[in-house]
Protein backbone atom coordinates (compact mmCIF):
# COMPACT_ATOMS: atom_id res chain seq x y z
CA UNK A 1 0.00 0.00 0.00
CA UNK A 2 1.65 3.06 -1.44
CA UNK A 3 0.12 6.24 0.97
CA UNK A 4 1.06 9.76 2.83
CA UNK A 5 4.08 9.91 5.13
CA UNK A 6 3.37 9.99 8.63
CA UNK A 7 5.36 11.61 11.76
CA UNK A 8 5.56 7.88 12.99
CA UNK A 9 7.49 6.45 9.94
CA UNK A 10 10.92 8.90 10.33
CA UNK A 11 12.16 5.56 12.41
CA UNK A 12 12.05 3.07 9.59
CA UNK A 13 12.64 5.92 7.02
CA UNK A 14 16.24 6.84 9.20
CA UNK A 15 16.79 2.72 9.14
CA UNK A 16 16.15 2.38 5.58
CA UNK A 17 18.40 5.72 4.75
CA UNK A 18 21.02 4.69 7.13
CA UNK A 19 21.92 1.26 5.23
CA UNK A 20 22.61 3.28 2.08
CA UNK A 21 24.77 5.77 4.58
CA UNK A 22 26.49 2.89 5.60
CA UNK A 23 27.33 0.70 3.36
CA UNK A 24 26.45 2.72 -0.51
CA UNK A 25 27.64 5.65 -2.29
CA UNK A 26 24.15 6.11 -3.77
CA UNK A 27 24.02 8.93 -0.88
CA UNK A 28 27.20 11.60 -0.39
CA UNK A 29 25.83 11.25 3.24
CA UNK A 30 28.53 10.39 5.65
CA UNK A 31 26.84 10.20 9.15
CA UNK A 32 23.82 8.77 10.23
CA UNK A 33 20.68 10.40 10.58
CA UNK A 34 19.08 9.97 14.17
CA UNK A 35 14.87 9.43 13.50
CA UNK A 36 14.24 13.73 14.40
CA UNK A 37 16.31 14.15 12.06
CA UNK A 38 14.60 12.28 9.20
CA UNK A 39 11.28 13.75 10.81
CA UNK A 40 12.31 17.25 10.51
CA UNK A 41 13.35 16.39 6.80
CA UNK A 42 9.74 15.05 6.58
CA UNK A 43 8.30 18.65 7.64
CA UNK A 44 10.17 20.56 5.55
CA UNK A 45 8.64 18.60 2.86
CA UNK A 46 4.99 18.12 3.75
CA UNK A 47 5.49 22.23 4.98
CA UNK A 48 6.68 23.31 1.18
CA UNK A 49 2.80 21.07 0.07
CA UNK A 50 5.07 18.33 -2.03
CA UNK A 51 4.75 14.79 -1.79
CA UNK A 52 6.56 12.64 0.29
CA UNK A 53 4.74 8.90 -0.09
CA UNK A 54 5.76 5.38 1.79
CA UNK A 55 5.25 1.87 0.92
CA UNK A 56 3.66 -0.47 3.39
CA UNK A 57 3.79 -4.01 3.39
CA UNK A 58 2.35 -5.88 6.39
CA UNK A 59 2.28 -3.26 8.48
CA UNK A 60 5.76 -1.95 7.95
CA UNK A 61 7.32 0.65 5.99
CA UNK A 62 9.74 -0.89 2.72
CA UNK A 63 10.51 2.09 1.10
CA UNK A 64 10.16 5.76 0.54
CA UNK A 65 10.17 8.69 -1.96
CA UNK A 66 9.69 12.21 -2.40
CA UNK A 67 10.11 15.69 -3.89
CA UNK A 68 11.91 18.85 -2.75
CA UNK A 69 12.49 21.91 -3.90
CA UNK A 70 14.70 21.90 -6.73
CA UNK A 71 15.73 25.84 -5.87
CA UNK A 72 14.75 28.27 -3.47
CA UNK A 73 14.34 30.89 -6.71
CA UNK A 74 10.49 31.50 -7.63
CA UNK A 75 11.38 31.05 -11.63
CA UNK A 76 12.29 27.46 -10.31
CA UNK A 77 9.06 27.04 -8.66
CA UNK A 78 7.82 24.50 -11.02
CA UNK A 79 10.79 22.19 -10.93
CA UNK A 80 11.67 19.68 -8.14
CA UNK A 81 14.18 17.03 -7.00
CA UNK A 82 13.12 13.51 -6.32
CA UNK A 83 14.95 10.85 -4.16
CA UNK A 84 13.39 7.20 -3.71
CA UNK A 85 15.06 4.64 -1.44
CA UNK A 86 13.92 0.82 -0.71
CA UNK A 87 14.65 -1.37 2.22
CA UNK A 88 17.40 -3.38 1.61
CA UNK A 89 15.70 -6.36 2.94
CA UNK A 90 12.36 -5.88 1.65
CA UNK A 91 10.78 -9.22 -0.22
CA UNK A 92 8.55 -7.46 -2.29
CA UNK A 93 9.39 -6.61 -6.17
CA UNK A 94 8.72 -3.47 -7.76
CA UNK A 95 8.67 -1.01 -4.80
CA UNK A 96 10.81 1.89 -6.26
CA UNK A 97 8.53 1.90 -9.11
CA UNK A 98 5.09 1.47 -7.77
CA UNK A 99 6.43 4.27 -5.56
CA UNK A 100 7.72 6.46 -8.40
CA UNK A 101 4.65 6.25 -10.08
CA UNK A 102 2.73 7.53 -7.55
CA UNK A 103 5.00 10.30 -6.53
CA UNK A 104 5.21 11.31 -10.13
CA UNK A 105 1.52 11.28 -11.11
CA UNK A 106 1.06 13.41 -7.57
CA UNK A 107 3.57 16.08 -8.86
CA UNK A 108 1.53 16.36 -12.29
CA UNK A 109 -1.40 16.84 -10.60
CA UNK A 110 0.17 19.75 -8.62
CA UNK A 111 1.49 21.33 -11.61
CA UNK A 112 4.85 20.43 -11.18
CA UNK A 113 6.26 20.51 -14.89
CA UNK A 114 10.16 18.82 -14.14
CA UNK A 115 11.69 16.61 -12.08
CA UNK A 116 15.43 15.86 -11.53
CA UNK A 117 16.97 12.96 -9.98
CA UNK A 118 20.49 12.58 -8.95
CA UNK A 119 22.23 9.61 -9.39
CA UNK A 120 25.83 8.75 -8.08
CA UNK A 121 27.88 7.12 -10.79
CA UNK A 122 28.91 4.43 -11.52
CA UNK A 123 25.27 2.71 -10.67
CA UNK A 124 23.82 0.48 -12.92
CA UNK A 125 21.11 -0.24 -10.99
CA UNK A 126 19.83 3.38 -10.37
CA UNK A 127 20.65 4.75 -13.94
CA UNK A 128 18.56 1.49 -15.62
CA UNK A 129 15.79 2.13 -12.98
CA UNK A 130 15.53 6.05 -13.62
CA UNK A 131 15.85 5.38 -17.41
CA UNK A 132 12.89 3.05 -16.65
CA UNK A 133 10.62 5.23 -15.52
CA UNK A 134 11.26 7.88 -18.56
CA UNK A 135 13.81 10.14 -17.41
CA UNK A 136 16.88 11.03 -19.46
CA UNK A 137 20.57 12.14 -17.95
CA UNK A 138 20.86 15.96 -19.13
CA UNK A 139 24.31 15.95 -17.33
CA UNK A 140 27.39 14.19 -15.76
CA UNK A 141 29.70 15.64 -13.05
CA UNK A 142 33.22 14.40 -12.51
CA UNK A 143 34.70 13.72 -9.42
CA UNK A 144 32.29 16.09 -7.75
CA UNK A 145 32.19 14.00 -4.17
CA UNK A 146 34.84 11.65 -2.02
CA UNK A 147 33.05 9.09 0.05
CA UNK A 148 34.81 5.66 0.76
CA UNK A 149 38.19 6.61 0.16
CA UNK A 150 37.35 7.33 -3.40
CA UNK A 151 36.19 10.36 -6.10
CA UNK A 152 32.40 9.49 -7.18
CA UNK A 153 30.59 11.46 -9.92
CA UNK A 154 27.52 12.23 -10.41
CA UNK A 155 24.58 12.00 -13.22
CA UNK A 156 21.26 14.33 -13.46
CA UNK A 157 18.26 12.99 -14.87
CA UNK A 158 15.55 14.63 -16.01
CA UNK A 159 11.72 14.63 -16.47
CA UNK A 160 8.90 16.28 -18.20
CA UNK A 161 6.12 16.40 -17.14
CA UNK A 162 3.38 16.95 -19.56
Amino acid sequence: MIRNVQETDSIAIARIYNHYIAHSTCTFEEHPVTDADMAERIRVVVDSDLPWLVFEHQGQVVGYCYAKRWNARSAYRFTVESSVYVDNETPTKGVGSRLYDALFNDLQARGVKNIMSVITLPNDASVKFHDKMGMQQVGHFKQIGFKFEQWLDVGYWQKVLD
